[in-house]
């Protein structure tokens, strides 16, 4: 077989050179049945195998094989034949090939029989269709390798993207990612494609039907959108989306991004979604942001308040004060225990209410088993029984993290009231935290340390001092109070005879 460079000297030379063939065959070594073909075509065709290749384990099964193949396509699409089963089946039959043999014929026998999938170009007009898709990414956080859930929203006009991350794709996280997305579109699409997401979906009925859950359809109904389910496994009814999924992961999580938490993440992803608007999609005249600046007003206005996206349930209070949610426990104020309590759960912060009331908030753990402390909640009861202060598992955990003044000032209240009234007074000290900013607190202990007045009082009058500015009281105007006789009080002689009748005891 001849190169390209061959077949140009060939031509060359009968074309541009008006040599013979015969030459051309005599100086070149090529034989005439080679010129002719060179003479006929600018390179070498492409080599295609003419008979198939002999296969003499495989070949006496390839009939079987398809049998198997289009059997697979009258049966339920999660109980067909794997390439595997087939490989399986046919040892059964005698065949004493390999497995990765039977694969490849499977591959080649797909190409073969399948039609190319042709899709539909699509055009959207402003506002009208948003597509939202879960995803998964990996990032560095707080120092360990851990998987996140990416929910991701596109509207459909113009290609403006908004992701947000998840430690689950729960309901509340479902819920939160959207209205925080339709806060940075400035308005809400008037109809967003789903797959058949359990969050969103309860039963999937005929065609594009759908038996909602009920938080979800309160949420559609609160933004007045239209939700739109695609055919199970036609994930290219949302092929917008489904791209932008793995464009994020590709542009926004390589390299893998270092975060310390889930705040800090988001706000990262969302500084992304916005250096991503000056990007042109192929196609398109203006870029990203110009684009959505014509789409915004086409979009629903927002409603006055956002949709609660929490999970409410009643909880019972345990002996330890604590509620449990989802294996772990948090902690209540014990002045505030109730035996019936009800728990909100946010993405990423929980909310205790009695009546209607909050009174207990925690951040969302996500593991198993946990206790999750508020210290303060137990301050009460530690004031009534003060020895059980060295013992008490939330003051214990407090203790590994304050501040090194605390200790100094409880060492100081101990040696002053060693008999117990030294502990109860630094419990009162702790309570100051639930009125002022745990900042001021320890300035505050800091400043009483310096002035030699430690004890409650004193860290309260130090407390007050930073936080009302002291001011400059102005002269009172005693002339313009017709009060002018007093003017010259100071200025009258002292007469220190006046006190010797005391001193004499007259």
């Amino acid at each position: 077989m001849i190169t390209v460079d061959e077949y140009e000297a060939i031509r060359r030379a009968f074309y541009v050179e008006k040599k013979s063939r015969r030459q051309i065959a005599r100086e070149q070594g090529h034989s005439r049945k080679t010129i002719r073909k060179a003479l006929g075509s600018a390179g070498p065709g492409r080599y295609t195998q003419k008979q198939e290749r002999n296969a003499p384990l495989l070949g006496p099964y390839k009939a079987r094989i398809g049998a198997l193949l289009l059997e697979n396509e009258q049966m339920p699409r999660k109980q067909r034949y794997t390439g595997h089963k087939i490989y399986q089946i046919l040892k059964g039959e005698g065949y004493a090939g390999s497995e990765p043999s039977v694969r490849r014929y499977i591959g080649e026998w797909r190409r073969q029989h399948s039609a190319p999938q042709v899709y539909l170009p699509l055009s959207w007009e402003p506002g009208a269709d948003a597509q939202a898709d879960w995803g998964e990414g990996q990032v560095d956080m707080g120092g360990q390798r851990v998987s996140v859930a990416m929910f991701s929203i596109r509207l459909c006009y113009s290609r403006r993207l908004f992701v947000m991350a998840f430690p689950t794709q729960k309901t509340e996280a479902f819920l939160e990612a959207q209205v925080r997305a339709f806060h940075f579109f400035e308005g809400v699409p008037r109809r967003i494609s789903y797959d058949n997401l359990k969050t969103a979906v309860k039963t999937i009925l005929t065609g594009h039907e759908r038996e909602e859950q009920v938080n979800f359809r309160a949420f559609h109904s609160h933004y007045l959108f239209e939700s739109y389910f695609c055919n199970p496994g036609q994930g290219y009814e949302k092929g917008g989306v489904e791209h932008a999924v793995g464009y994020s992961r590709r542009n926004f999580l390589v390299p893998i991004p270092q975060v310390e938490s889930f705040e800090e993440l988001n706000a990262y992803l969302l500084a992304q979604c916005l250096a991503d608007e000056e990007r042109t999609v192929h196609g398109q005249p203006l870029n990203i942001r110009d684009s959505w600046e014509q789409e915004k007003a086409q979009l629903l206005p927002l409603p006055g308040q956002d949709y609660p996206c929490c999970i409410s349930l009643e909880v019972k209070l345990n002996p330890y004060g604590q509620v449990v949610f989802e294996t772990n426990r948090y902690s209540v104020p014990a002045s505030q225990a109730r035996l019936t309590l009800t728990l909100r759960a946010y993405p990423f912060e929980v909310e205790i209410l009695r009546q209607g009331e909050v009174i207990a908030r925690h951040r969302r753990s996500y593991a198993h088993g946990q206790d999750v402390f508020d210290p303060l909640h137990y301050l009460s009861l530690l004031e009534q029984r003060p020895a059980a202060f060295e013992y008490a598992k939330p003051l214990r955990e407090w203790r590994e993290r304050w501040p090194p003044v605390y200790d100094d000032v409880l060492a100081r209240l101990r040696s002053t009231w060693p008999e117990g009234r030294g502990v109860r007074e630094f419990i009162q000290i702790l309570q100051l935290h639930s009125q002022y900013e745990a900042g001021l607190v320890e300035q505050a202990l800091q400043q009483a340390l310096s002035y030699g007045c430690v004890h409650y009082e004193g860290v309260r009058l130090c407390l007050n001092q930073l936080v009302l500015p002291h001011t400059q009281t102005a002269p009172l105007p005693l002339e313009a109070l017709q009060l002018a006789r007093l003017a010259s009080a100071s200025d009258q002689p002292i007469d220190l005879q006046l006190y010797d009748p005391l001193i004499s005891g007259d």
